[in-house]
C-alpha cells in the first residue's frame, strides 16, 4: 500500500477570516497503518504570505510543502 500523499504545511482561513497555519505529520501505528496527526499553530496571520514565511522560518519548510486543500 503506497503512503498517502500529504503536504505537511496547510494554510486555510478561519470562520473570522483570519489565515492559519495547520502542521501535518503521517504517523504508523502498530499494524503500518498511516494517520494524521493536525497541529494548529496559534498565531493566526493577515496573509498567506506571512503564514508560509513563518512556516520557512521556524520549521525549515522547503517551496511544494504548502497546499490550502
Amino acid at each position: 500500500m503506497p503512503a498517502p500523499s500529504v503536504k505537511p504545511f496547510l494554510i486555510t482561513k478561519d470562520e473570522h477570516g483570519q489565515v492559519r497555519l495547520t502542521l501535518r505529520e503521517i504517523r504508523h501505528n502498530s499494524q503500518g497503518y498511516p494517520w494524521i496527526v493536525r497541529t494548529l499553530v496559534e498565531q493566526s496571520f493577515v496573509s498567506v504570505v506571512a503564514a508560509r514565511k513563518y512556516a520557512l522560518e521556524n520549521f525549515g519548510a522547503k517551496p511544494g510543502e504548502f497546499t490550502s486543500k
